[in-house]
């Protein structure tokens, strides 16, 4: 559980007025010095995010934000990353002590607008008596928890409270192979693949199959021909990397279905019914049309860089050198989306869903479609409507 990858955990969001006692929240939690705690207003200024166990909830992240009453120009860009930190939470305690005013009901409200569940908490309780406990669950839809973090009462019972939510359970192959089929997973080591390692989507995948009772076999696409002529009999299921999905595909036995992982991943971590209407939109696009090209990860660029470089390269191959591509890495996202043509999102294997989802919404609600990496690639080598894409017909 220690081990488990960030985007797999509950993201748990601590969200209230400066000095409302998240932070000691949090420590009563995990009964531990996670976050610092200090009774000066503001302490916490960017989110704080914390992988932790919790006893009853399991692997988690503890997000720890800025008061949302924080003041002035930098308190209003403290604001904004709570804000942002908001996107990525699958639940929200709304911390708050002596009063449940018009700043909770307006944080509320935007968690209940993103479908967010979320639960009202009174800290302090050793100080505060009962207040605008009613208000609190009308606008939460949750029934008040009372706390002191510094005495650790009502710690047992917002545990039990948080241990109602878990991250939801998304197999990455479950749709696409059963227990018993044997998979093939073709992976390039080329000199974007990180030394002495495999990246992780390639890790959770043979880790989930073999979980899953399948019998999985690795090679490269220089072996897979080899492989192929050892088996005797053919393997029900072909995953590969996205950037050599041409090639595989052109080895690939005739009736053996073919996928990749960044496919696999548009259902687990996003909607792949939506990503796969948005790669239908390059046949749409023009010289002239802007391109937002998004990644998880902030890693240094490589010279054979899959979005930064060979992405924008066949787009540019198939529809002409006037479109231009904007790359934003990690949280970094533009807030307006207008200028955009498409959208195009790694794998997201080190986001949470609901970070994926967030994006997915804010993408739609400006009209603008979105895709990802191997939805695009498959799209552009013509092979879009020959691969697998589990919940594409959704």
């Amino acid at each position: 559980m220690e081990k488990t990858n960030r985007g797999n955990r509950l993201h748990i969001g601590l969200f209230g007025k400066r000095n409302s006692g998240k932070s000691s929240l949090i420590n009563a939690l995990t009964g531990q010095m996670a976050a610092i705690v200090s009774d000066v207003p503001g302490t916490t200024a960017d989110p704080v995010y914390k992988n932790m166990e919790i006893r009853g909830v399991g692997a988690c992240v503890l997000m720890d934000t800025a008061g949302f009453d924080d003041v002035g120009a930098l308190g209003a860009l403290r604001v904004k990353e709570s804000e942002k930190a908001l996107e990525k939470a699958d639940v929200v305690l709304l911390v708050y002590t002596e009063s449940f005013g018009e700043p909770e009901i307006e944080w509320a409200e935007k968690c209940k607008a993103k479908k967010i569940p979320v639960s009202p908490v009174q800290n302090k309780a050793d100080l505060f008596a009962p207040r605008d406990t009613e208000k609190a669950e009308s606008a939460c839809g949750r029934a008040v928890i009372r706390t002191s973090a510094e005495k650790g009462e009502g710690i047992d019972k917002l545990r039990a409270a948080l241990s109602a939510f878990g991250t939801e359970e998304r197999s990455i192959t479950g749709r696409v192979c059963r227990a018993g089929d044997h998979v093939l997973l073709v992976m390039p080591q080329d000199a974007a693949a990180p030394k002495g390692r495999l990246i992780l989507p390639q890790v959770q995948t043979i880790r989930e199959l073999l979980d899953r009772g399948c019998i999985p076999t690795c090679v490269t696409p220089e072996t897979m021909e080899n492989a192929l002529a050892r088996f005797s009999t053919m393997p029900d299921l072909i995953i590969t990397d996205s950037q050599v999905f041409k090639p595989v595909y052109e080895k690939t036995p005739k009736g053996v279905p073919l996928t990749s992982f960044s496919v696999l991943l548009a259902d687990v971590k996003g909607d792949a019914g939506t990503f796969l209407k948005g790669a239908e939109v390059i046949d749409t696009l023009q010289e002239g049309d802007r391109i937002l090209i998004a990644e998880a990860c902030t890693h240094a660029p490589a010279t054979e860089d899959i979005g930064r470089v060979k992405i924008p390269a066949m787009l540019r191959k198939r529809i002409g050198q006037g479109l231009s591509f904007d790359i934003v890495g990690g949280d970094d996202f533009p807030k307006d989306l207008s200028p955009y043509r498409l959208i195009i999102h790694c794998g997201a294997c080190m986001f949470n869903r609901r970070h994926v989802l967030s994006r997915i919404a804010a993408a739609e609600a400006a009209g603008v479609a979105i895709t990802n990496y191997g939805m695009v690639i498959a799209k552009l080598t013509d092979i879009l409507d020959k691969v697998v894409i589990p919940g594409g017909d959704e």
